[in-house]
């Protein structure tokens, strides 16, 4: 499928130059809440939006740390989340008494994540902190705060920098809103 993205997307809402700029400031505030922790951080990318956004946090940190990955779902295709949470993929390491640090591309209903740091305190860890890159409070059901945000956004469909709509327009550097017609059909 070859898209003239300016066909679909509405207005750019957070360019690629603030993005970079505000992973810098996140990274530096993780690096200073982590740098007295002996043991290393885990890394925790939730599959597949947050790849991006974990890609370049990881190159500013400083702190020892290790990278895994989760794919947990609440969404498909769907742009409502269903509230019906699943690992689709697990960690492949075991979280006992590691400080674990969960990257998201984007929090809104609060469900997947809510679901996610139950199962990992579950699973006894150390700590659990969460980073994202965009918070919609606005459309939380479950209470979930992350302790670092890049970005809070208002309640638009966006995609780019790892966001998607139906697998599409990940590969965009800025976030962007998507025409409603788009996913409207």
């Amino acid at each position: 499928m070859n898209t003239n993205f300016n066909d679909v997307i509405s207005k750019v809402l957070i360019d690629e130059d603030s993005i970079q700029k505000k992973i810098k400031q996140i990274a530096t505030n993780i690096n200073q809440f982590y740098e007295d922790e002996p043991q290393d951080v885990l890394l925790v990318g939730i599959l597949r939006g947050s790849i991006m956004f974990m890609s370049d946090l990881a190159k500013y940190l400083k702190i020892d740390c290790k990278l895994d990955f989760m794919d947990v779902s609440s969404y498909g295709d769907s742009t409502e989340s269903s509230g019906n949470v699943k690992i689709v993929k697990d960690l492949d390491t075991d979280v006992k008494d590691l400080n674990v640090l969960i990257i998201e591309d984007i929090i809104d209903s609060g469900n997947t994540l809510y679901f996610l740091v139950d199962t990992l305190k579950q699973r006894g860890a150390k700590s659990i902190k969460i980073v994202t890159l965009l918070d919609k409070p606005e459309r939380r059901e479950k209470d979930v705060q992350p302790d670092w945000t890049g970005f809070k956004i208002p309640d638009e469909f966006v995609v780019g920098y790892g966001l998607d709509y139906a697998q599409h327009y990940r590969n965009l550097p800025y976030i962007g809103v998507l025409k409603r017609e788009v996913y409207e059909k």
